[in-house]
């Protein structure tokens, strides 16, 4: 699950650098919550054309993530404070833990790619599988996903960095972490989740 909140190109950074100091260790020990990763992009700072707060969430219970949203249990600090932004949530097809995953990760990057109509799903599927598996022994490697969006028919790898995200991550967005709350970081399922 992840949101987008696009701030204005002069928005001073500082507010939610400091509202994440301040806020990030309330997730530290969410129930069902895999791991929620407070991410950043700072416009014109590798490559970014925007302010970004854009916080990235793995849950081990969907349940737990509905009421997070709708249920009272903590996203309405978020609709208070910037209105109701659009969650985009996808289905989880497989994690892998990297070399890195005992460090406090500092970067993050998620790369979207389209699965044409003409495409085998289960030919794209399973080579994004091995993609991500081999992305899993990546030096500084934290933590990696792969999941599908069926509404727009796209696949989604995500993956948090110990110092920086490398360039050959593709066409991926880069993001800064400011805080990893992960208090089910070892309940995550391991590989493909089925």
């Amino acid at each position: 699950m992840q949101y987008d909140i696009t701030l204005p190109a002069d928005y001073d950074m500082t507010i939610i650098r400091e509202r994440v100091a301040t806020r990030g260790h309330a997730l530290d020990d969410r129930p069902g919550l895999g791991l929620k990763a407070y991410l950043v992009r700072e416009r014109g700072v590798a490559g970014s054309p925007v302010n970004q707060y854009a916080p990235f969430y793995l849950w081990n219970d969907a349940g737990r993530m509905g009421e997070f949203l709708v249920g009272g249990g903590g996203f309405q600090g978020i609709v208070a404070d910037f209105g109701r932004p659009s969650v985009r949530h996808w289905t989880g097809l497989a994690v892998e833990a990297g070399p890195a995953r005992g460090t406090a990760p500092r970067a993050a990057s998620r790369r979207l790619v389209p699965l044409p109509a003409s495409a085998d799903l289960t030919e794209q599927v399973a080579a994004a599988l091995a993609g991500l598996r081999e992305l899993g022994g990546a030096d500084g490697l934290h933590t990696a996903a792969l999941a599908v969006d069926p509404h727009h028919w796209r696949l989604m790898t995500f993956a948090l960095w110990e110092r920086e995200a490398p360039g050959a991550h593709g066409d991926a967005e880069y993001y800064e972490v400011l805080h990893l709350s992960a208090p089910g970081l070892t309940s995550l399922p391991a590989g493909r989740t089925w």
